[in-house]
């Protein structure tokens, strides 16, 4: 069942009208920002930060849903039930092979979000000019059947469980099986890994599968049995079709046929979560200032870079730079703008937390930092705007190994 993360007053209750505000706000908040068939991930998102501060709940989804709803949430550190873990209790379950493969694609569905929604036109080829427009830009990247599943090979620590089951089906000896199992637990050994991907399906489970070899332990040799084991690691994003994110965006121009866009939020501290941190910038170019109007249409070269920070958990970059084109049909006040562009990106995502493992001796941790690249590097993007008075809306799509999509909605002065 859904948790309600409405604040309650001191005797536990809540009056008619903070009731129907604020699931206003949580209905909104599902149906604006995950309307691709994704309704497993708003719980998750809510819940997975929201779950023990009920008056800041309000506050900080109004800034998520303003900023980086996707983000701070699915790498949360607090969990919704005591039977659903947050992404990081996920990773603990994973040794640094297992946990690369199962969050590749949040990588590229991050990255590919970042490149997203910076422009909707290119600026005019004038040498100074006042233009100046603020708002929200949304994005969204699709995941595909491919991207819900892995296989892949690495080491692995057997728990005290599992290592005594592979020992049973060495001997039958109790004091031998106790003596391997305890040898066992002292190493870790290279096995394959089979299962759901993060954006996997919750029902599917990851599984270690390991071959027969033999061990030995007081001089003698057994032959460890070959065994398959299922992980309680599962698809943490429930078979998601998308992952979406939201960012406020500032655009100042025209200087020398330039115009300049910033993405920008203060340090937001989640407590237990940490803090979230937002910083881009770009800009865009027209050559055309400099050689006059010798096209039907505006015609810029763009660069954009982008760093994201949530928690210790882990830290993103994204880079595009390529060129853009748009006609404005209209008039200033009243018209509809056709874009297009071809970008050049990358983006990568750094991990970092704490494998937890059995050893003879107890219960061990061992901190894990690795980086991931991003598997989308081109893309082509088409998209339209349209102005009515200072009201610009804009929608495009991008193709690319990881496909998405953005949505805007500017004031324009």
């Amino acid at each position: 069942m859904r948790r309600s993360f409405l604040p309650t007053s001191q005797d536990g209750r809540l009056d008619a009208a903070h009731k129907r505000g604020f699931w206003r706000i949580e209905s909104l908040a599902s149906q604006v920002l995950f309307s691709y068939h994704i309704h497993p991930v708003p719980a998750k998102i809510i819940s997975h930060i929201f779950g023990r501060h009920p008056m800041k709940r309000f506050a900080v989804l109004l800034v998520i849903l303003a900023v980086v709803g996707v983000a701070s949430t699915v790498f949360a550190q607090t969990s919704t039930t005591s039977e659903e873990k947050s992404l990081e209790q996920t990773l603990q379950d994973l040794s640094a092979d297992a946990a690369r493969a199962y969050v590749s694609p949040i990588v590229s569905g991050f990255g590919a979000n970042l490149n997203s929604g910076w422009f909707h036109r290119a600026p005019r080829s004038t040498m100074f000019g006042l233009d100046l427009e603020f708002g929200i830009v949304g994005m969204g990247t699709f995941f595909k059947d491919e991207h819900k599943k892995f296989s892949a090979s690495g080491s692995f620590r057997f728990n005290s469980s599992q290592a005594m089951q592979l020992a049973q089906g060495a001997t039958s000896n109790t004091t031998a099986q106790t003596a391997i199992r305890d040898e066992i637990l002292k190493q870790s050994f290279n096995v394959s890994f089979s299962g759901p991907t993060i954006t996997g399906a919750k029902n599917d489970s990851l599984k270690v599968i390991f071959a027969q070899r033999n061990i030995v332990v007081n001089s003698q040799t057994y032959t460890l049995p070959g065994q398959t084991f299922v992980t309680p690691v599962v698809g943490f994003l429930e078979d998601a079709k998308a992952i979406p994110l939201v960012a406020p965006q500032l655009t100042i121009g025209t200087f020398l046929g330039s115009q300049f866009t910033f993405r920008y939020v203060p340090d937001i501290d989640l407590e237990d979560f940490g803090k979230i941190k937002y910083f881009g910038f770009g800009v865009q170019h027209n050559p055309g200032v400099w050689f006059g109007d010798i096209l039907p249409l505006e015609l810029s070269a763009s660069f954009f870079t982008q760093a994201l920070e949530a928690g210790s958990v882990f830290k993103t970059k994204a880079t595009a730079f390529g060129v853009n084109a748009s006609k404005r049909l209209g008039w200033g006040f009243l018209n509809i703008t056709p874009y297009a562009g071809f970008m050049v990106e990358s983006s990568s995502m750094e991990f970092t937390y704490d494998y937890v493992f059995e050893t003879n001796v107890g219960t061990q941790k061992q901190q894990v930092k690795f980086e991931l690249t991003g598997e989308n590097k081109t893309r082509i993007t088409a998209g339209v705007s349209v102005k009515v008075l200072i009201v610009n809306i804009n929608a495009d799509y991008n193709w690319s190994k990881y496909n998405s999509a953005s949505v805007g909605v500017m004031f324009i002065i």
